[in-house]
């Protein structure tokens, strides 16, 4: 596994990512309707595009595995392909976020009680909750850090 920082965010790249994050989302968010996934995935793009740090992780293939974005020192996305899941690919780049870009903070569904508990193995502890995500949906979030 490779893990690079993204410089060109070329449209067949963004596809790709597009791609790992609808199939991460559809395997850990199950809290989400088909609809509910295809109306957030309408702003997937603009976030891959716009976001401070893009880091991938590809296979030996070159085809994107992993991907994760940073924006200061919050870590604001990570997904990983449901076959790769549990093969140390999130643990690597978030481990790569702490060390480069000294990600201390990020919010998790509260729905996704697999993501938290990755998060808390990692070291990361709970400090907020809100009943909505960012958008106002009802989806509670819980924020936490090192």
């Amino acid at each position: 596994m490779e893990i690079i920082k993204v410089e060109d965010r070329n449209s067949v790249l963004i596809e790709q990512l597009v791609t790992v994050w609808k199939n991460s989302v559809k395997e850990s968010h199950l809290f989400l309707s088909d609809t509910e996934i295809d109306n957030i995935q309408q702003y997937v793009r603009q976030a891959l595009a716009g976001i401070s740090h893009l880091i991938v992780a590809k296979k030996g293939s070159g085809i994107p595995i992993a991907f994760m974005g940073i924006e200061g020192r919050k870590l604001e996305m990570l997904f990983v392909s449901p076959e790769e899941r549990g093969h140390g690919v999130g643990k690597n780049l978030l481990v790569y976020g702490i060390q480069e870009y000294a990600v201390s903070d990020l919010g998790v569904n509260e729905q996704n009680p697999e993501a938290k508990g990755f998060y808390e193995h990692m070291g990361f502890k709970v400090y907020k909750r809100t009943e909505t995500d960012e958008q106002g949906m009802p989806y509670p979030i819980l924020y936490i850090r090192l």
